[in-house]
């Protein structure tokens, strides 16, 4: 079963990358932070020393992957950050994801990440992402949960834009919000935050600190865990502007609770 989500969801994040709504600036000037928000910080990982923590995370689907083998070879922990890596060897294709599934699992709260995107301008892309252990066994996100597409660069969109997504009901009525996408300027260089604020009644999604988009649909309502990945798409044609090797560097992830929040 975990090995039919993982190919459905390569097919997910494939599809997305062609149904995205024209990019927007933020809502407002105002910048946000967790704190100001009404948020404490609950779990958090910097990435400090040179392996993985793996009471926090473990190398997700290893294996193929739509056309990249996922490997923990690609994944380097170094100088405060981890990097996920798109490589090529020969022939061979090499991606990397890892997941917090089976070690830390939460649902409303404020879910961040400090990241430097990847360079390639089409092909593979970096993603921040939740995802639920039950989305493929029934149609209700508040009860079989939903994917949350935090952030996903897709530089073909342009270099200083990042999407974002929830799918829900994975089957043949799989449904989506479609991609939001973000426009900011300078996002294509140096570290960003991404952020998504996840209430019972809507996704909140921001970057900077700045508010882009509210959503009222696929809300979850049940625990689930997170996913750093670089992600490769279905075709080889399509990385013929890739860049090897390429790499999504990721600072921190943290999440954040309510005070008065007992999940």
């Amino acid at each position: 079963m975990k090995h039919i989500l993982f190919i459905f969801a390569a097919f997910v994040l494939s599809f997305i990358s062609q149904a995205q709504r024209p990019a927007q600036g933020p809502v407002s000037d105002k910048k946000y932070t967790p704190e100001e928000l009404g948020y404490k910080l609950f779990w958090a990982d910097e990435f400090n020393g040179n392996k993985l923590d793996s009471t926090k995370w473990k190398v997700r689907g290893v294996g193929q992957r739509a056309i990249a083998y996922v490997t923990e070879k690609a994944i380097k922990v170094e100088n405060g950050c981890v990097k996920l890596y798109a490589l090529q060897k020969g022939d061979t294709l090499l991606g990397s994801a890892i997941g917090t599934q089976g070690l830390f699992m939460s649902k409303f709260g404020y879910y961040e990440c400090r990241a430097q995107v990847q360079k390639s301008p089409a092909g593979v892309w970096a993603a921040f992402w939740i995802q639920s252990a039950k989305i493929s066994q029934g149609e209700d996100p508040a009860v079989y949960g939903a994917e949350i597409d935090i952030m996903e660069c897709f530089r073909k969109l342009g270099d200083d834009i990042v999407s974002h997504n929830v799918h829900w009901a994975y089957g043949p009525h799989q449904q989506s919000t479609h991609g939001m996408q973000s426009y900011l300027k300078g996002l294509g260089e140096g570290f960003h935050t991404f952020g998504l604020e996840w209430l019972p009644d809507k996704y909140i999604f921001y970057v900077d600190g700045y508010k882009f988009y509210e959503v009222t649909a696929g809300i979850s309502n049940i625990e689930e865990y997170m996913i750093l990945s670089m992600e490769y798409p279905a075709k080889k044609e399509e990385i013929a502007k890739s860049i090897f090797p390429d790499v999504f560097v990721v600072d921190y992830v943290k999440f954040y609770k309510k005070n008065d929040s007992k999940k």
